[in-house]
C-alpha cells in the first residue's frame, strides 16, 4: 500500500519542484507543526502519539521559562498543502554562557524520506541561526538538554521508554548527506531485577549501607513536595554541573519541569539518599507510560488521562530519568543502594523491567556502574550531531 504522505517515487520526483518551507507564525500553524508528527509514523506499531496539549505547552514562548533565556523558530516543509517535514531552529543563551560556545540548535525534525525536502529543512534553520549570529548548528534537542533530546541510531523494533524519543531508521542518512557529524552519542541500558539482584549484590549493599550509614527518604508529594524539590534542584545541577551540554536550570525552569514530572511520578520510586545524614542524592524513576499511552492515538490530554487511569495495571516497565550524587559523595558506594532500591521498590510494582537512560557514552563512572554492577544491557544508542555554519 502506498503511503499518502511518502507516495510512490514518481511522487518524491515532482517534489523536486513543489517544496515550500513556511515559518510558523500562529497558534494554528503551531498546532499544525504538532499534529503533523502522525504523518511520518502511519502503519509504525513503535510510534506512541504525543499528548499535544504538552507539545503546546513546551513550545508556548509565553508559558514554558526557557525562552526567557532562548528563542525558537518552527518551519514547515509543504507539498501541496501537506506537511511533508518540519524542523525547529533554536539558540540558548545560557547554554553559550556556560560552555563559551556560539552556537545554535536544531530539534522537532520529522521528514519524508527525500534528501531534497530534509536539505531545505537544514537550509531554513541554518540561515536563521546564522542571522542570530551562530557559527555552528547542533541537534537534535526538542528543545534543550533538559528536555527530549538524540536521534535514535541503534534498535528500531520496539516503541520508546517514557520521555525518549523514536524516529524512523532513515533519519539517520537525511542528517549524514547534510554534512553532520557526530557530536556525542547517549546511551540507553535495559535492567532486569531478576539479573542483577543476586545474593553478592545485596551483601554489597547492605556492607556500604552500613559502612557509610546510607538512608534512604521518599519524596513527600503532599505535605513537602516545595522543599523537597528544593532539594532535587541543588542535587540536579551540581551532579550534572561537569558533563557535556548540561545547563544549569533557574528556579523558574525547575519549578516548570518538575511540576509536569510530579503528574507521571510513582512516590514510592522518588527518593533521596543521605550518607551519614547529609544529603548525597535523588533518584526518579518513572512508569513507563508509553505502554499505556500507545493506546491514545489522536495524542488528546483526555485520553491520555484515560489510559493513565483505567491501564495503569498493564504497565511492566519503568525508566530510570534522574540518579545523580553530589560530586563528594560519588564513591562512597551510595549508587549502588539506590539502583537496589530502584529495582526492589519497581518490582513490588510489577515493573522489574527497567530503562536506565540518558547516559553520555565517556560517563565511565554511569556506565560502569550499570555493567558491571546491575549488569545492564546496553540495546540503544541515541546520536547528538553538529554542524559548521
Amino acid at each position: 500500500m502506498v503511503n499518502p504522505i511518502l507516495g510512490n517515487n514518481s511522487l518524491i520526483e515532482n517534489l523536486k519542484m513543489n517544496i515550500k518551507i513556511k515559518l510558523v507564525k500562529n497558534k494554528s500553524d503551531k498546532i499544525r507543526f504538532i499534529k503533523s508528527m502522525w504523518n511520518f509514523y502511519q502503519g509504525d506499531d513503535n510510534f506512541v502519539p504525543p499528548i499535544i496539549a504538552d507539545r503546546m505547552k513546551l513550545l508556548d514562548e509565553q508559558k514554558n521559562p526557557l525562552y526567557k533565556h532562548a528563542e525558537i523558530q518552527l518551519f514547515i516543509a509543504l507539498k501541496n498543502d501537506e506537511v511533508i517535514g518540519r524542523i525547529a531552529a533554536i539558540t540558548n543563551q545560557a547554554h553559550n554562557d556556560t560552555h563559551h560556545d556560539n552556537i545554535g540548535f536544531f530539534g522537532f525534525f520529522e521528514c519524508i524520506n527525500n534528501q531534497e525536502v530534509a536539505n531545505a529543512l537544514f537550509d531554513e534553520a541554518s540561515n536563521w541561526l546564522r542571522s542570530k549570529g551562530k557559527d555552528k548548528i547542533r541537534g537534535p534537542l526538542n528543545p534543550s538538554t533538559n528536555d527530549e533530546i538524540g536521534l535514535l541510531i541503534e534498535n528500531f523494533s520496539e516503541p520508546p521508554y517514557i520521555l525518549m524519543t523514536y524516529n524512523p531508521k532513515y533519519y539517520m542518512n537525511l542528517i549524514d548527506n547534510y554534512g553532520f557529524e557526530k557530536a556525542k552519542d547517549l546511551y540507553a541500558y535495559r535492567l532486569k531485577y531478576e539479573d542483577f539482584a543476586s545474593d553478592k549484590l545485596k551483601r554489597l549493599v547492605d556492607a556500604v549501607t552500613e559502612r557509610n550509614q546510607i538512608t534512604i527518604k521518599q519524596v513527600d508529594f503532599k505535605k513537602n513536595f516545595k522543599n523537597d524539590v528544593s532539594l532535587i534542584k541543588e542535587i540536579y545541577n551540581k551532579a550534572w554541573q561537569p558533563n557535556w551540554g548540561f545547563v544549569k536550570m533557574n528556579d523558574e525552569e525547575f519549578d516548570f519541569m518538575a511540576n509536569d514530572l510530579k503528574q507521571l511520578a510513582e512516590p514510592s520510586l522518588a527518593y533521596f539518599s543521605y550518607v551519614k545524614g547529609n544529603l548525597a542524592g535523588f533518584h526518579l524513576s518513572l512508569p513507563n507510560y508509553n505502554q499505556v499511552f500507545k493506546y491514545n492515538k489522536s495524542g488528546s490530554l483526555l485520553g491520555a488521562l484515560w489510559c493513565m487511569l483505567t491501564k495503569k495495571k498493564k504497565i511492566t516497565q519503568s525508566r530510570i530519568i534522574i540518579l545523580g550524587i553530589l560530586p563528594e559523595y560519588q564513591r562512597t558506594g551510595v549508587d549502588a543502594v539506590m539502583y537496589m532500591q530502584s529495582g526492589i521498590r519497581a518490582n513490588k510494582l510489577n515493573m522489574a523491567d527497567a530503562e536506565a537512560s540518558w547516559i553520555l557514552e565517556d560517563n565511565e563512572m554511569m556506565n560502569k556502574g550499570l555493567t558491571t554492577t546491575m549488569n545492564g544491557k546496553l540495546y540503544r544508542k541515541y546520536r547528538i550531531y553538529e554542524k559548521k555554519l
